[in-house]
């Protein structure tokens, strides 16, 4: 078979114990890692006010405390993917748990919020190695449609897995003794899983000469980085010099990193992949999802506390109940995901997502926290088919010898988007105030905060249901 598109995909061949025996240890290591960057990623997700008071952070900084990780996952991404395809996967997956460990001793001690920021910053840098390598470690171990299905269905579940037990575990130990516990828990882990579990992973780069996009990665790292000041400091007002200024600057840096990205020789992100239509549609996915789903997801559960008065533990057994779901459902897809049509299960999830979120329009004014857990369960399952369905579009739309590179893209993809649905949704909460209020969130906000996410997550749906048909993949060789 062939296709106007160019996809490959793996082919089938027959059983081999000892490549079963590899990929389930590398599955092991992988998803291990991913839960620790998802558990790390929404630490702060639950217990905000407790540590922007320990931090002496204002409104503005709060957006950055939870911020600060996405920035560093966002620009660092595709550059971590195109140095595991260029150096090896798994040199670049222990080093960014190497550099996850030492990060998180530093948010652990950071005496105030800039070095709190500046340490999520690396932290997302690291964790951008631990993901863009670690699937494309997966893409490298399972060569059959079924195995690749499998695996990056379990990866994907480790993502609702984590974003379920970080504000848990968070808000726990957080009533124990300090917030600044679980940082110094996960940095054992984080050094833990460097030494030991880089053993159980197998070597694979792709078969071409390495080279560092350096401008590539200051362009769009530094590209990202004024596009969300902006969006930050947009609750004050859009039509501004501090909103201006790095807003310009911002799209300016991004068109400059797509012109240096066409014109490079050894690109961190090939352009000519955007010609397949799996890798447009998983790219618009992955950002729609971190938009429509990451952002206004991350949140609520400072929205709860602050408008309904509920404790931090309580905030985060809400957010369990969202990644829960989402947990559930993409590890069922492991089972189903090989005869449902990943397009299929995008346009679900946005739709249940959408759903979710109207579902709880109203809660705030309502003052009960238990109006947001119908919503929290639907638009969770939503966000389980999202991960499910993109993991594996990231791997199969692209090369075998890209696969660190489509999964790079498409978790950048989904971190920029999260960022901004972040910044967006903080926004949203504290632009709709009452008369005379000055600060903090508002009813009206958190109601805009549903819709926002409800739109774009139809668009989504509308997106991909209108996408064009790719033809059958063909066979990839070897």
């Amino acid at each position: 078979m062939s296709t106007s598109a160019g996809v490959t995909a793996p082919t089938a061949v027959a059983p081999d114990p000892d490549a079963a025996r590899s990929g389930s240890r590398a599955l092991f290591a992988v998803c291990a890692a991913t839960l620790l960057v998802l558990v790390n990623y929404t630490a702060p997700v639950a217990v905000l006010p407790q540590t922007a008071r320990s931090l002496g952070a204002g409104l503005t900084t709060q957006t950055w405390l939870i911020n600060a990780i996405t920035l560093g996952l966002a620009a660092t991404l595709l550059v971590a993917g195109s140095l595991g395809d260029d150096f090896g996967r798994r040199r670049i997956f222990r080093a960014g748990l190497a550099l996850l460990a030492v990060s998180t001793v530093g948010a652990a001690v950071a005496p105030d919020s800039g070095t709190f920021v500046a340490a999520r910053v690396v932290q997302g840098a690291a964790s951008a190695a631990i993901l863009a390598a670690g699937l494309g470690l997966l893409g490298h171990a399972f060569r059959t449609h079924h195995g690749r299905s499998h695996a990056t269905a379990r990866w994907a579940s480790m993502l609702g897995a984590g974003i379920a037990v970080g504000p848990l575990a968070s808000a726990v130990l957080t009533a124990l003794g300090s917030w600044r516990w679980l940082y110094l828990v996960l940095a054992v882990l984080s050094a833990v899983l460097a030494v030991f579990g880089g053993r159980l992973l197998a070597e694979s780069r792709a078969e071409r000469t390495a080279r560092v996009d350096v401008t590539g990665v200051l362009t769009l790292g530094a590209g990202l980085a004024l596009l969300l000041v902006a969006v930050t400091a947009g609750r004050t007002g859009w039509v501004r010099p501090a909103v201006l200024i790095p807003l310009v600057l911002g799209v300016l840096l991004v068109a400059a990193f797509v012109a240096v990205e066409a014109r490079g020789r050894a690109p961190m992100l090939d352009l000519a992949l955007f010609r397949r239509p799996d890798f447009r549609t998983a790219t618009l996915g992955a950002f729609l999802t971190g938009l429509a789903a990451l952002g206004p997801s991350t949140v609520l559960p400072t929205l709860v506390q602050r408008l309904i008065g509920v404790s931090a533990l309580c905030a985060a057994g809400l957010a369990f109940l969202w990644a829960g779901a989402s947990f559930v459902v993409s590890n069922q897809m492991r089972h189903l995901g090989a005869r449902v049509a990943p397009t299929r299960q995008l346009a679900l999830g946005f739709l249940l997502t959408a759903a979710g979120y109207l579902a709880m329009l109203g809660y705030a004014d309502a003052h009960s926290w238990v109006r947001t857990v119908p919503g929290l369960l639907i638009s969770g399952a939503g966000s389980g088919l999202l991960n499910a369905a993109l993991a594996r579009m990231a791997v199969t739309s692209v090369p075998a010898d890209r696969v660190a590179m489509g999964s790079g893209a498409n978790n950048t993809a989904r971190y920029v988007g999260s960022a901004l649905g972040v910044a967006a949704s903080i926004t949203a909460a504290s632009s709709l105030l009452p008369a005379g209020q000055t600060g903090g969130f508002s009813a009206h906000g958190a109601d805009a905060v549903l819709l926002l996410g409800a739109v774009v997550a139809l668009l989504g749906t509308a997106a991909t249901v209108g996408r064009p048909r790719a033809a059958a993949p063909v066979p990839a060789a070897g």
